[in-house]
């Protein structure tokens, strides 16, 4: 069981049946009355977020989430195959499950898949990715490291992030999964 005053930010939890995770937590100490608790809470499952007031003494299940670890291997019309880590078992997922993580998807690298009584809740990409520079404008004569521009670059999977003026085609940058922003280049 998990105290509403343990519910921070991240936490999973159990309500009204469906998982749902801590969005934002605030602990109300009003001058008169008692303590309480509100959480903004996203349903891991319809993806809607909304908020609720809770008694600092409720307690909510644990919502017995399980965690995969799975390889990307390809992408099939209008599939993706993932092979389970431990059963090497291949799954088929639907893209609608992957609209977040799409343009992070890389064959041969391991996600991490969050499932809850055996169905896909979601996919999580690495926090860092090495990704090509497949299209991007030239840089103008005289831009160096320390340029503060940046341009558009298109990569590999079909992400489009700024990056800064030196980075060129064929390049292999960094690229933090979590903002999809620009890290660093990586040199051969």
């Amino acid at each position: 069981m998990i105290d509403a005053t343990d519910c921070k930010k991240g936490a999973k939890l159990l309500y009204r049946g469906e998982p749902h995770v801590v969005v934002e937590y605030q602990h109300m100490k009003p001058g008169k009355g008692a303590a309480f608790v509100r959480l903004k809470l996203r349903n891991l499952i319809s993806r809607s977020m909304f908020e609720q007031t809770f008694r600092t003494e409720e307690k909510f299940e644990d919502p017995g989430l399980d965690y995969r670890t799975m390889q990307y291997l390809y992408h099939d019309g209008d599939k993706y195959v993932f092979m389970d880590q431990e059963s090497y078992e291949e799954v088929a997922i639907e893209p609608e499950l992957l609209e977040e993580v799409k343009d992070y998807l890389k064959e041969q690298l391991e996600y991490l898949m969050l499932y809850w009584n055996n169905r896909l809740l979601a996919v999580t990409p690495p926090m860092h990715l090495a990704l090509k520079v497949v299209d991007t404008p030239p840089g103008v004569r005289g831009d160096t490291a320390q340029g503060s521009g940046t341009k558009p670059a298109t990569l590999e999977t079909g992400l489009v992030i700024q990056v800064p003026l030196f980075v060129n085609i064929d390049d292999t940058i960094k690229v933090d999964t979590r903002d999809g922003k620009y890290i660093e280049r990586i040199l051969k």
